[in-house]
């Protein structure tokens, strides 16, 4: 993945970041790994879910006390519309803080204010997989979406267990504010145009199995859905 910082013509207070990835992403699908027409990271990734081979035992651990702050299927906050953010403050950026940290112990590329309970349009993200990329933090996000669409496997830090396929716009133009308030203007393609889509959606309380086959919808919910315990 290259970085490089780039001023938007049309407005030249905002810095505009242009993320092009150029080494082969591959999706887990079915317990095999399969190519995706996505560029970049070495690694499997699923959507929201990254996968970075075996963690060792104190990296399990703080998984797993990560995901217990996530919200999951079917809590009904995962199904509300985020509100626009409108006090940039010391609250706002320890919140994004602690998202941050959250993500990166859970494994996850991003991670929404909503999966933690908070219905504010906020959402952080990792762009990539290249050292000294550092999370980033999206506020009240708008989307421009590229012509151009693919289909590839996302799982999601609030659907344990799930996978299921996607189709998303390959590039992405995305223009919100920072934690500080600042302008952020990003020009997005692969797999962190498909992260931006994943986690705006969760701020409009849209969630993968809404946007994948009726097959794959039942499949999912089979999975996440609770088993009801039989008593003799």
């Amino acid at each position: 993945m290259r970085t490089g910082s780039v001023r938007d013509p049309a407005n030249p207070s905002a810095t505009s970041r242009v993320f092009a990835h150029v080494r082969p992403l591959f999706f887990a699908h079915g317990g095999h790994a399969r190519k995706s027409k996505l560029r970049a990271v070495s690694e499997e990734v699923e959507g929201q879910v990254r996968v970075d081979g075996e963690l060792d035992a104190e990296a399990q651990v703080r998984r797993r006390l990560a995901l217990a702050q996530v919200r999951q299927y079917p809590d009904p906050v995962l199904r509300m519309r985020a509100r626009e953010v409108t006090d940039f403050d010391d609250e706002l950026r320890a919140l994004v803080t602690r998202m941050k940290q959250l993500m990166q112990d859970a494994q996850g590329v991003g991670l929404a204010a909503t999966q933690v309970g908070i219905i504010r349009r906020l959402f952080v993200f990792v762009p990539g997989r290249e050292e000294g990329l550092e999370p980033i933090a999206v506020v009240n996000p708008v989307l421009e979406l590229g012509s151009e669409t693919d289909l590839d496997d996302e799982g999601c830090l609030s659907m344990q267990g799930v996978t299921v396929p996607v189709e998303r716009a390959t590039t992405v133009t995305l223009t919100a504010k920072d934690e500080k308030g600042d302008d952020l203007r990003l020009e997005l393609e692969g797999l962190a145009a498909r992260i931006v889509q994943h986690e705006t959606d969760h701020l409009d309380g849209t969630l993968v199995i809404d946007r994948t086959d009726d097959a794959s919808r039942k499949e999912a919910l089979r999975v996440v859905r609770p088993r009801p315990i039989l008593v003799a």
